[in-house]
């Protein structure tokens, strides 16, 4: 039994017969509710269009969809779905719709003696968040005898100027405290790992700086490509994607000073400050690609412009390499190189801290002992830990030097890690808004990224199955570096 307190409460998820519902919220609230987290007196209220269903059918449908996600549809999720899930259609979301919402959330509460205290989850399309939040301002459902929380999914606007509008929509009706735009990428433990891995070990601590890292490389790389996505991936690429948000999320905590206090507020503003740092990105700075036809995982797949509903012109990035520099005293003149791309050569999403070279080398006259820097490589996903690279001298004569490894691997210490959503939810419920992106930050964020996604930089081909076009490998190449590949 969990010793988390969390208040009985109404959770509400607009959106609630869609796939972010049946794949990752319905399996991350049971979870939480088979492992002692959420008070039974709390209620699940699925919300959407359609008029087909009922309680009765919402549960059957939840049962379905907790078997897919490989959960067994007999008690206890059987007995969980009849004893906390609810449906209620807003039809046409008219203001009658949302007022009916909102009197079968009272009802609700009354009967399972709930003290107002209410979460929205918004699991819909980025277009209709706005009308959505303006719905649940104007019916007053955004104030309950207790607390209310609102959560956005990303993205959370597709520029600077969607992004700033999409931010007042929100504060008309709720306040910063209230709102939880949520990455689920923060979720994850191994991201969650790098403040204690950073801030709790001083041995790495003290070498975070401009005098002991060349360079830090940053990698989010799928084997899979769009499928099922081309509609949305046609209308935002891999910068409005990929790099405003996850890549972003880890560069920051990467890259951040040490917060005041481990609390919500002081760490969001490190993060935010990061962002400000930030120097310019100049166009010959970035590398944007799009996949052809190519093997991966031992399957031939299609290129990007072979999908249905794919412009045969599109200029769509599915890659995108970016070097950055950080204008602070702790990272003045130390390079960041961020990619990400669709259908590379394996799934992995790595941080590579790459150390300087001894100043001087001792070892000039043993022309059999290269002498290779130290590289820390931070594994998020999957196979989960870190490894540490170090020279030692091979036995025997002449001196020669090897390169041997200190790793963890979480999968050898802990039991299965949570699905991010899990601990993301479970945040929500509790109040904490530290793994959450505040609104400066979004902004930052975009004002940085945005004009890069519309300068129509050139996009460059790469087969499927590989790490990018040669130009991304140029972009390092030009310093003498080069990337390191998963």
């Amino acid at each position: 039994m969990s010793e988390i307190n969390v208040d009985p409460h109404v959770f509400v998820v607009m959106g609630g017969t869609g796939d972010l519902m049946a794949r990752k919220l319905l399996p991350a609230l049971y979870h939480l509710a088979s492992e002692g987290f959420i008070d039974k007196r709390t209620v699940i209220v699925g919300a959407a269009r359609s008029r087909d269903h009922d309680d009765r059918s919402y549960r059957e449908w939840a049962r379905k969809a907790l078997a897919e996600s490989g959960l067994e549809t007999g008690d206890p999720s059987s007995g969980w779905c009849d004893g906390c899930l609810f449906y209620q259609s807003i039809g046409k979301e008219t203001p009658e719709d949302y007022a009916a919402l909102g009197r079968r959330i009272q009802d609700l509460e009354r009967d399972h003696g709930i003290n107002g205290n209410r979460i929205f989850y918004l699991a819909l399309p980025p277009n209709a968040f706005p009308v959505t939040i303006e719905h649940l301002g104007r019916e007053g459902l955004n104030k309950g005898g207790g607390w209310t929380r609102v959560v956005v999914e990303k993205p959370f606007g597709r520029d600077m100027e969607s992004a700033r509008a999409l931010n007042d929509v929100v504060h008309r009706h709720f306040e910063e405290s209230q709102i939880y735009r949520i990455d689920h990428y923060l979720g994850k433990e191994t991201v969650q790992n790098l403040l204690v891995f950073r801030f709790g070990n001083a041995i790495f601590e003290s070498l975070w700086n401009r005098d002991r890292v060349d360079n830090v490389q940053i990698t989010v790389a799928e084997s899979v490509g769009v499928e099922g996505r081309v509609g949305y991936y046609e209308q935002a690429g891999a910068i409005r994607d990929m790099v405003q948000n996850h890549l972003s999320q880890l560069l920051t905590l990467t890259a951040m000073e040490v917060p005041v206090a481990f609390e919500a507020d002081a760490i969001r503003y490190e993060k935010t400050k990061i962002l400000r740092s930030l120097n310019p990105i100049r166009p010959e700075d970035v590398v944007l690609g799009q996949y052809t036809r190519g093997t991966v995982d031992g399957r031939e797949s299609e290129g990007y412009k072979e999908h249905d509903g794919v412009a045969p012109d599109s200029k769509t990035e599915t890659f995108v390499a970016i070097r950055l520099e950080v204008a602070s005293w702790r990272w003045q003149g130390v390079p960041f190189y961020l990619r990400t791309g669709k259908r590379m050569s394996k799934r992995a999403t790595q941080i590579v801290i790459n150390f300087r070279y001894p100043p001087v080398s001792l070892f000039h006259p043993f022309l059999a002992c290269p002498v290779r820097s130290n590289v820390l490589v931070i594994t998020l996903q999957p196979d989960e830990g870190f490894d540490l690279s170090f020279e030692v001298k091979r036995p025997g004569e002449p001196i020669a030097a090897v390169t041997q490894h200190l790793d963890f691997a979480y999968s050898e210490v802990f039991a299965a890690l949570p699905d991010a959503y899990q601990t993301l939810l479970l945040d929500v419920m509790t109040g904490d808004q530290t793994l959450f992106v505040r609104s400066d930050e979004v902004e930052q964020s975009w004002r940085l990224f945005s004009p890069l996604a519309e300068a129509g930089l050139p996009v460059f081909d790469y087969a499927t199955g590989t790490w990018g076009p040669a130009a991304a490998e140029a972009l390092l190449g030009r310093e003498g570096r080069r990337w390191h590949n998963p």
